[in-house]
């Protein structure tokens, strides 16, 4: 899968030389979409269970857990926007994806679905990433949206300011496109909490908060 994430990612590594709630992936064994094996992830869910809080996998388990919330506007900047989808899906505290199959599927087991409440609120209970030591990778979260009635898209990856990898030129190159995606920590009690709001795009392929 590409991701936006790999443009600013490859831009900058040239340049510097409360409850808790586990939303599962849905059963699709009895009844399984012809397209099922090549969708999105974000349409594995189970729509029973989605609301505006979720807990992603092995979260109580991870040292550095991180509470992500905020508020998801319409494009107008101003206008909550409600029932809208957002996936995010990331590797483990190493860098590494730990990736499972489910129904000859293979996916990112460290992933969460919310869908916004009325005021357009979402709260994520995950945990740090880790940078892949290998390549030098950045800290990341790989954010996707779906908005009522429309496609799904991707958001530009989640940083952290945090991240020793995250040089200033790579900060100039999202600062000069207008981009600010990235995280920024406040440790609070046992726990990290980072504020994101999103401004929906007005044509599904920009994104700006």
């Amino acid at each position: 899968m590409k991701h936006l994430l790999t443009t600013f990612c490859i831009l900058c590594f040239i340049s510097a030389s409360q409850t808790l709630i586990a939303q599962d992936a849905i059963n699709l064994s009895d009844d399984m979409p012809s397209d099922y094996l090549e969708r999105h992830p974000i349409y594995d869910y189970s729509q029973r269970q989605l609301n505006n809080t979720d807990s992603i996998p092995d979260f109580e388990l991870k040292e550095e857990k991180l509470m992500l919330t905020g508020i998801i506007y319409q494009s107008d900047g101003k206008t909550p926007a409600k029932d809208v989808i957002l996936y995010i899906e990331q590797p483990d505290e190493h860098g590494d994806y730990e990736l499972k199959t489910a129904n000859d599927k293979r996916y990112v087991h460290h992933r969460g679905w919310v869908k916004t409440d009325a005021d357009g609120r979402y709260t994520f209970y995950t945990f740090v990433p880790g940078n892949f030591i290998h390549n030098k990778e950045l800290k990341h979260l790989h954010p996707t949206i779906k908005e009522p009635g429309k496609p799904e898209y991707d958001l530009v990856a989640f940083l952290f300011d945090n991240d020793p990898f995250l040089s200033k030129s790579c900060r100039k190159k999202l600062a000069k496109r207008g981009i600010d995606s990235i995280l920024m920590l406040e440790k609070k009690e046992t726990m990290f909490v980072a504020t994101k709001d999103i401004i929906l795009a007005s044509n599904s392929t920009d994104y700006t908060n």
